[in-house]
């Protein structure tokens, strides 16, 4: 409450320019504020160089004194200019007043990239899950391939008109032989050999096994000789030649010649029956030795020569591929 007032409401005139607003309210207006029409007098304080005190009337959209442009009248255009960060662009036109109205489809919105990640990113999950479900049908589809494609048999023909094994051989029709089985190496008996120097068949001694149990004896001088032609032989290579023979409790060994040539080792006819000596009956054994053939004919002899033992009986020969023992 200002000295001259009186404790009464009545509102004095401001002193200078203390309130530029005055005319705005009810008490300015019963003083008799009012806008002066040249600048100055109550509530209007004159020009000054900051432009902060030129007030103007609620409502009134005159240019202000900071550089902001005036508003435009009702109708004119809006020239463009440079909008603020955040601020709608004058020229901006909602979709329903562009031609044809406003799209009717699904719009593309941030919310609308995905729901999974930060960022509004692709949907992974359904993708993963795309992709898994393609590989399981191709799965599905080549297992089905592979247990109904090998099916397509039709009137006993197997895929692309080749007959069937029902077709090319008939029951009745004998298989042929084996053609990896070996051929069949020859065994004859000992009396069917070239016999020379006083070599001789005999069947007194019993427990041969030679047809008739007939062997050849005589074989105890030197010269005396047995010789096996061979006509069969498959190919050239190693072979084992046995010898079935029996002795009278004790060793003997002979020269064995293959295509004419001595071997390097003696034919060993051992006691290996482990016969009493005397014994020829309880001495039937056999006995074996690695030669060499070549392919087709061979001849192989055992011959009693100087410095052998000889006195044996020979019951059977025959041969084996390779070098075998038994």
């Amino acid at each position: 409450m200002t000295p001259g007032n009186n404790g009464d409401h009545t509102p004095n005139a401001p002193e200078g320019d203390d309130d530029p607003f005055g005319y705005l309210y009810e008490d300015g207006q019963a003083a008799g504020a009012t806008p002066p029409s040249g600048g100055g007098g109550y509530g209007y304080p004159g020009p000054r160089s900051s432009s902060y005190n030129h007030v103007r009337a609620v409502g009134d959209r005159r240019p202000n004194t900071y550089g902001a442009p005036a508003a435009p009248a009702y109708g004119q255009q809006v020239p463009p200019q440079q909008q603020a960060y955040g601020q709608p662009n004058a020229h901006y036109a909602a979709p329903e007043t562009q031609p044809g109205g406003a799209p009717t489809g699904p719009q593309y919105t941030p919310a609308s990239r995905g729901s999974g990640g930060r960022g509004g990113g692709p949907n992974t999950k359904g993708l993963l899950i795309a992709a898994i479900a393609v590989v399981a049908v191709v799965a599905i589809g080549i297992g089905a391939a592979i247990v109904f494609g090998g099916d397509d048999k039709e009137d006993g023909k197997e895929a692309g008109g080749r007959p069937t094994q029902a077709e090319t051989v008939k029951p009745s029709e004998k298989p042929t032989k084996d053609p990896q089985k070996p051929a069949e190496l020859p065994k004859t008996d000992a009396k069917a050999l070239k016999l020379d120097g006083g070599t001789t068949t005999a069947s007194d001694v019993e427990g041969a096994e030679s047809e008739g149990g007939v062997y050849v004896s005589g074989f105890d001088k030197v010269g005396a000789q047995v010789t096996w032609t061979v006509n069969s032989i498959p190919k050239s290579g190693e072979y084992t030649l046995f010898v079935g023979y029996g002795v009278p409790g004790k060793a003997a060994e002979t020269t064995l010649l293959v295509n004419g040539t001595p071997s390097d080792r003696k034919l060993n006819l051992d006691n290996f029956a482990h016969a009493e000596e005397g014994d020829w009956a309880k001495g039937w054994t056999k006995t074996y030795a690695y030669v060499h053939l070549n392919k087709g004919t061979n001849t192989l002899a055992i011959s009693c020569q100087e410095g052998d033992q000889c006195d044996a009986n020979l019951d059977q020969v025959w041969l084996k591929a390779g070098h075998v023992n038994n």
